[in-house]
């Protein structure tokens, strides 16, 4: 069966460096770093004292929540991917649907690692001190994975499917390829499509504890995250969330749509934590099987690839998704494409970052440029021989981009690769 061709046509982000696609794509391209020392943190003992936390005045929820939905609202996931989805969905030139009729063609696919962190929290001290009357009436809502899904859902009277993915880091670029999946073989017309993660120290605890944080950079945040470096240390915690209007091409000529990049295919997979593979690592067999997947069901060369947005999370395993990289497109030293890393500037957002790295990715071919890799003067030793220095900017280039690979590579051994493509 012949696929239909799928285009992106909005855009939202709510990133550490950018509220709004916008001041997002601005301080991509300075490359302003919005990591910053967070004092709660210090409080509590943490070895790492710094994140990428997204900045916004609580007044702000009024143009996305009405009064009632704010009430008792503590799930900052739900915050920040309700913000994101709305302002993709008002970006496609979308309206919410005011009528009892729901859109039959119209879906959300939209994931998280864990939502209602915070709001979990309160309810075991409410039900452990014999308050579970007080709880409120959306404890479930805001505490269960769906929660988000079911929110926008509601918002945008979609009909279609309205769902939540969870695949740890692979979440956001797996959720656009659902869409995509979706979409392609004429089950959908739009879907939005993204990812959240919620933030704070009850979801980062667990990371500081198995000490693959840096803890060296408290006093200096913004050079804390070096993906690719020969300094790297570790991941900095981020949060956030990244939404993508994800439409039939039909739909959106039709409508007479912006449109920001086309989606030519992709992959996913698991390593099955064989072969090296575990729970935290990844099985270098599967992630270039699923490269090379992507490549295939995109029905392109691997040497078209102008553009890599790698996960590149700046621990030890930033070398080997390099040379992963190498080995599935075959390519290396001055063939190899430009290749960059969110994570330098935002910190690695978790089950949020392929969503809001997808956003970033898209910006790129739409903008023509390619974002510099901050912090990454000193090129890891390992990398150095697989790579031309130039294809590791470390300030922004003006270039055509014109197809671009996105790929994110998660706990439990999961991989997920999209090709975007110029659209023209």
């Amino acid at each position: 069966m012949n696929k239909r061709r799928v285009v992106i046509t909005g855009l939202g982000v709510v990133s550490p460096n950018g509220m709004t696609v916008s001041e997002f794509k601005s301080a991509m391209y300075n490359g302003v770093s919005g990591i910053r020392f967070i004092e709660q943190l210090k409080e509590l003992k943490f070895s790492c004292q710094i994140a990428g936390l997204p900045n916004y005045n609580k007044d702000y929820l009024n143009n996305y929540f009405t009064s009632i939905q704010q009430r008792g609202l503590n799930a900052s996931g739900m915050e920040y991917g309700v913000i994101a989805g709305l302002d993709a969905w008002k970006d496609a030139g979308l309206s919410t649907n005011d009528s009892e009729i729901p859109l039959w063609d119209v879906g959300v696919i939209f994931g998280t690692g864990i939502l209602g962190v915070d709001k979990f929290r309160d309810a075991i001290y409410k039900v452990d001190d014999g308050n579970v009357r007080r709880l409120g009436s959306t404890t479930v809502i805001q505490t269960m994975a769906s929660g988000i899904s079911a929110f926008l859902g509601g918002m945008l009277g979609c009909g279609n499917v309205v769902t939540t993915n969870s695949s740890a880091c692979s979440t956001g670029t797996e959720a656009i390829l659902m869409a995509y999946d979706r979409i392609a073989s004429g089950n959908a017309e739009i879907i939005l499509a993204g990812s959240t993660s919620d933030s704070g120290p009850y979801v980062w605890g667990g990371f500081d504890a198995m000490r693959i944080l840096p803890y060296k950079y408290n006093d200096n945040p913004t050079e804390a995250s070096r993906p690719m470096s020969a300094t790297a240390s570790g991941f900095v915690p981020g949060s956030g969330a990244g939404a993508l209007v994800v439409e039939s091409l039909e739909s959106a000529q039709k409508r007479g749509a912006k449109i920001y990049a086309e989606i030519l295919g992709g992959h996913v997979n698991s390593g099955g934590q064989r072969n090296g593979g575990s729970m935290t690592a990844p099985n270098s067999e599967a992630v270039q099987y699923c490269i090379k997947k992507a490549v295939q069901n995109s029905n392109i060369e691997a040497k078209d690839i102008d553009l890599i947005n790698g996960h590149l999370t700046a621990t030890t395993k930033d070398s080997s998704e390099i040379l992963n990289w190498c080995e599935a497109l075959g390519v290396s030293t001055i063939d190899f494409p430009y290749i960059n890393s969110l994570k330098s500037m935002i910190g690695h957002c978790l089950a949020a970052s392929g969503s809001i790295e997808s956003v970033a990715t898209v910006l790129q071919l739409n903008e023509g440029f390619v974002f510099g890799n901050i912090n990454c003067e000193d090129l890891h030793p390992d990398i150095k021989p697989l790579i031309d220095r130039d294809k590791v900017p470390t300030q922004t280039i003006d270039f055509n981009v014109k197809i671009a690979a996105k790929a994110s590579f998660g706990f439990g051994d999961v991989n997920a690769c999209i090709i975007f493509k110029e659209y023209s």
